[in-house]
């Protein structure tokens, strides 16, 4: 029992020190903004105690958290009410211990027209539709890629079916008598594969974790297993073994034994 205890303490230290990774979502899911517009950006996390916050590197170069000059933080999320154009940049989450999540760039415009595209890697092999629009309407517009025309779509929106990696590139569209919008880049992720998986990767950081704790809890754990086992060997070892040995008589009682069988035989008639 005292064993299986000291086991269960044992894994325990070990699994309470793991640390898991954080995604960053956003809300309107699009790269791209109009000024004044509203944004949330959220930390999508498993454990609230590692203290994830929204960090973010702007045009301007300034790296902060939100809740720092900018933003209204509220737990692990962040809302900017008004946004204006050097809010564009890149945002990512950041843990207490300097863990960090994926990353999303942000472009926010104050021009007419805006590229409303996936902030996120597309599934290879899925569909993915592009909104070009201005503040008031979808009017008819033209798609580039890399700064080749694809088509003209005169619902404002285009359809990329099935998506490959020679899909990935920067996109933007053009509103006639708008303007065009900024550029954005697509990426495109491979298909998960459904057969198991190589050895999983374990960071370094990890690993170092682990060795500190073998080499912290392994002595107390083995030297109260010893002290464990040396109580219980004294606890049996207390109760000596008594013998009850009958010695073989002396010569006197020989003797007397002798006498008596003769006594005995004399008053037989």
């Amino acid at each position: 029992m005292e064993k299986t205890s000291l086991l269960l303490l044992f894994l325990g230290s070990l699994l309470c020190c793991t640390t898991n990774q954080a995604r960053l979502t956003v809300s309107p899911s699009s790269s791209q903004l109009f000024e004044g517009d509203s944004v949330s950006l959220s930390c999508e996390e498993d454990d609230s105690s590692a203290g994830w916050t929204v960090r973010r590197n702007t045009t301007k170069r300034w790296t902060s958290q939100c809740g720092v000059k900018w933003g209204k933080a509220a737990g692990s999320s962040c809302i900017i009410s008004l946004t204006v154009p050097w809010d564009s940049g890149v945002y990512w989450c950041e843990s207490r211990d300097g863990a960090t999540s994926n990353s999303i760039s942000i472009t926010v415009t104050g021009g007419a027209v805006i590229l409303q595209s996936p902030v996120l890697p597309v599934m290879e092999g899925h569909d993915v539709t592009l909104h070009c629009k201005t503040k008031t309407s979808n009017l008819p517009a033209a798609f580039y890629k890399d700064g080749s025309l694809i088509r003209t779509e005169p619902t404002g929106h285009m359809t990329i079916h099935h998506v490959s990696k020679s899909d990935e590139g920067l996109y933007k569209c053009d509103i006639s008598s708008h303007g065009e919008s900024p550029p954005s880049w697509i990426s495109v992720t491979g298909e998960p594969t459904t057969t198991a998986p190589p050895a999983a990767y374990v960071a370094p950081s990890l690993i170092f974790r682990l060795v500190c704790h073998l080499v912290v809890v392994c002595p107390y754990f083995i030297s109260t297993l010893l002290m464990v086992s040396l109580y219980r060997h004294r606890s049996t070892g207390n109760d000596i073994p008594v013998s009850v040995a009958t010695a073989p008589p002396n010569q006197a009682e020989q003797g007397l034994d002798d006498d008596y069988d003769d006594v005995t035989t004399e008053h037989q008639f």
